[in-house]
């Protein structure tokens, strides 16, 4: 269950820093708009590559557009070992909302302008953020493998989809990383995440430092925490590093002590009583 590698190749050919770094928190309330602090967002993604992050983690829904255009504004051009991979696949009609859309046409107009916003010709790793129930998730796969080949999308993974799911995607395309919630406290996606291990896809966890009743005094991850003189936070991240090695945490803040803090949860070596 333990897994001692700081690194993962996604794909085959892209080696990045297990754990990464996720766009949602810097933007707006809801994930909408504008962040409260535009200099200290982009100070955060630059702090984030300096300290070793070469997964950076965005999605266009994100702001909507914002994130992507954060990320170009603080590292393009980007350092040849810094992988950017954003999603598509849902809309934005207010804050808090994410109706899914699917549609071949509606993918490629948001793989396209992906690619605008992010200043690159091919985007490392395209995600579908979300399976929309009204189209086949043949047909929008189909289409990410035609942009695929056209050279546009390197990689194809996928967000918030079970074993059959992804099964019947791998039908249609390679797929390399699957990207569902996962933390200490919620493994509904243990199946899927063993899958991934198998099918040597990457496993990227979001909401990872879901503590909750477990960080409180006395409890499992408060009590690790205080052996190891660390946060909660940071035992629940390094428990996500051990579980195997093709997961990727992406924890996110818009705050660069905070980065700071989750990006040394990776120093953190767990012993086998406190992984089970």
């Amino acid at each position: 269950m333990t897994s001692d590698s700081t690194t993962f190749t996604i794909g085959g050919d892209l080696t990045v820093n297990r754990l990464g770094y996720g766009t949602m928190q810097i933007v707006g309330e809801g994930y909408w708009g504008e962040p409260r602090d535009r200099k200290q967002a982009i100070a955060v993604l630059r702090r984030a590559v300096e300290l070793g992050v070469t997964l950076i983690d965005t999605a266009d829904a994100y702001g909507p557009f914002v994130a992507e255009d954060l990320i170009r504004e603080a590292l393009h051009p980007y350092r040849n070992e810094v992988v950017i991979a954003t999603k598509g696949g849902v809309l934005r009609t207010g804050p808090n909302e994410w109706p899914p859309l699917g549609r071949p046409e509606y993918l490629r107009q948001a793989l396209e302008m992906s690619l605008r916003r992010l200043g690159v010709e091919r985007i490392d790793l395209y995600q579908l953020h979300r399976i929309d129930p009204l189209v086949p998730v043949e047909e929008s796969i189909g289409e990410l493998l035609t942009l695929q080949r056209e050279g546009k999308i390197r990689h194809i993974g996928m967000s918030e989809v079970s074993v059959d799911e992804l099964k019947a995607a791998q039908k249609v395309a390679p797929i390399v990383s699957v990207q569902n919630m996962y933390n200490v406290a919620n493994r509904a996606a243990e199946d899927v995440l063993d899958y991934a291990r198998e099918q040597g896809m990457a496993f990227i966890p979001w909401f990872p430092m879901a503590t909750g009743e477990l960080a409180k005094p006395g409890g499992v991850l408060d009590e690790a925490a205080r052996r190891h003189d660390a946060t909660p936070a940071q035992i629940a991240l390094a428990w996500l590093l051990h579980r195997a090695p093709n997961v990727l945490p992406i924890p996110g803040t818009s705050s660069i002590a905070h980065l700071e803090e989750n990006l040394r949860a990776a120093a953190i070596t767990l012993g086998p009583d406190e992984i089970r």
